[in-house]
């Protein structure tokens, strides 16, 4: 349906993201307020059918200046102690989810896995994980991958073709950098064995953080590197038409969003710089703005939405 509905819409018209439609709305405006790689500023649109977010225009011809050297995702030399925090938290997580696989022999692929340190933790926390397959366009994270032992194929998602079926499979703050969610959920199933399951992580607009900066540069925007941004309902609309189900769903907390929020308020009053040269994701104080309010999440997200997402996928 969303393939034909763009086939047959005008290239001049907007289109949503995830279902195709033209009944959107203008949301709110953005520009790059961690990297400053562009003075640009896009407009985020509001689906009135699904109600996801979509960033317009889509700038998928300029990938290599918006997602400069310096990028967070392409640095793996993390010491700090919120990053040290992470990682305990993700072995117990994986562990847990891996707990309930069945199978003496398990094969996990990684979307976006860069250098393959997700992949890592998971044959620490279960020696029955022996084949690990990272899909990432980063050519330089190749030979760091394979050397860590993992399989690698530098590409898109959808053109990886393999007879091979994965017990679990992670996209990790993967589908909202895409321009089309919908074709990478039904690749990731192709290639999901019956029993096993898609780890997804993603942000939610509809948290405080996101309703308190939606016209202050909301850090979830991430702008211009994430194009299409969900609700828990407008993902697991957008799961159903895929063919897929929600076994599990649970927000987390989202520090990194409130402490670019924060930043880049404190930018807009000269407060503080942020510069290519200097982005705010090295600013001296956001790991402390990221502590806070990762234990502020922490704390409130059993009552509240916080603006991330969690979701276990199955067929």
């Amino acid at each position: 349906m969303t393939t034909t509905a763009r086939a047959q819409t005008p290239i001049t018209a907007r289109l949503c993201l995830a279902c195709g439609s033209t009944n959107v709305h203008p949301f709110a405006e953005s520009r790059d307020i961690e990297y400053v790689t562009t003075p640009d500023s896009f407009t985020f649109y509001q689906c009135q059918d699904c109600q996801a977010l979509f960033i317009d225009p889509v700038p998928i011809n300029d990938l290599s200046r918006i997602y400069p050297p310096n990028y967070y995702a392409f640095h793996t030399e993390h010491r700090g102690i919120v990053h040290r925090i992470k990682t305990s938290l993700d072995r117990r997580f994986f562990s847990q989810i891996l707990k309930r696989i069945p199978g003496e022999s398990l094969a996990a692929l990684d979307v976006g896995g860069g250098a393959g340190q997700q992949m890592d933790v998971l044959k620490e926390v279960d020696s029955r994980v022996q084949l690990t397959q990272v899909v990432d366009l980063d050519s330089k994270a190749a030979q760091a991958a394979t050397a860590r032992g993992h399989r690698f194929f530098c590409g898109r998602i959808e053109d990886f073709e393999v007879d091979q079926q994965y017990d679990l499979i992670l996209l990790l703050n993967l589908i909202e950098h895409v321009a089309n969610p919908g074709a990478i959920l039904s690749k990731v199933r192709s290639l999901l064995a019956p029993h096993g399951v898609i780890l997804i992580k993603t942000p939610n607009y509809d948290s405080l953080d996101a309703r308190i900066f939606r016209d202050l540069n909301w850090g979830g925007y991430h702008c211009p590197r994430h194009w299409v941004i969900f609700t828990r309902e407008s993902f697991v609309r957008l799961v159903t038409e895929c063919g897929l189900k929600v076994k599990e769903f649970s927000y987390t907390q989202g520090a990194p969003f409130w402490a670019i929020s924060s930043l880049a308020w404190l930018a807009d009053h000269k407060l503080i710089t942020v510069t290519a040269q200097k982005p705010a994701t090295f600013h001296p104080l956001f790991p402390f703005l990221s502590a806070f309010f990762a234990g502020f999440d922490f704390i409130r997200r059993w009552f509240a939405k916080t603006s991330q997402m969690f979701f276990i996928l199955g067929k």
